[in-house]
């Protein structure tokens, strides 16, 4: 995510409702107001301060985002050739993400892929702290759809977790940081985003 970008909108953001911007730890795949209140909670502040400050940061720090990228160099972001074509193969799809969602859009938007996912449907990281609860909004929004059908696609153990703590299951990709031994508790793992539909039609 532009990391410059990412991280000059946080900065920004944490000082303007809580005065300091301490890092913290990350974990990867989790919900961008989980990653905050770490940050928070390491730099000695209470729960009831950052409850109290957090809707505030996730309206001021995804408008600083998308204002930064408007003129951020994103020509390394890649993606895999027929990626649009290999999404527009899976039926019932949503975007579930632990960024907040103009965030999660204005990425898209970059990548050619904003219509694959409509406003109104997946779940946001400013939605729900709780990745696992995620998942609950995402079904919800979906009609109710049945956590048994749900299958989750990420590249990160939390991904994994997360998607068998909510009931559903989960293939993984090992285009990201993590390898094949490090996501293999997920259903599948597959190498490339072509495999995507061959992997969920064995989960059938």
């Amino acid at each position: 995510m532009a990391p410059r970008a990412r991280c000059e909108s946080n900065r920004d953001a944490l000082l303007a409702v809580w005065g300091s911007a301490p890092d913290g730890p990350d974990v990867p795949g989790d919900t961008a107001t989980a990653h905050t209140r770490r940050a928070l909670r390491g730099a000695g502040f209470s729960d009831e301060e950052i409850d109290a400050g957090l809707d505030r940061w996730c309206a001021l720090f995804p408008d600083r985002y998308v204002e930064l990228l408007r003129d951020a160099d994103t020509s390394h972001w890649q993606m895999p050739d027929g990626a649009a074509a290999t999404l527009r193969r899976v039926a019932h799809r949503a975007l579930l993400t632990g960024n907040p969602e103009a965030v999660a859009r204005a990425r898209l938007r970059r990548l050619g892929l904003a219509d694959l996912f409509p406003k109104g449907e997946g779940a946001f990281g400013c939605e729900r702290e709780d990745r696992v609860a995620l998942f609950e909004l995402a079904r919800e929004r979906a009609g109710g759809w049945p956590a048994e059908r749900t299958v989750a696609v990420g590249d990160t153990p939390l991904d994994v977790s997360s998607a068998h703590e909510a009931g559903a299951r989960c293939v993984a990709l090992t285009t990201g940081a993590y390898d094949r031994d490090r996501l293999r508790d997920a259903d599948v793992v597959i190498g490339a985003l072509q495999e995507l539909p061959s992997a969920l039609a064995s989960l059938v």
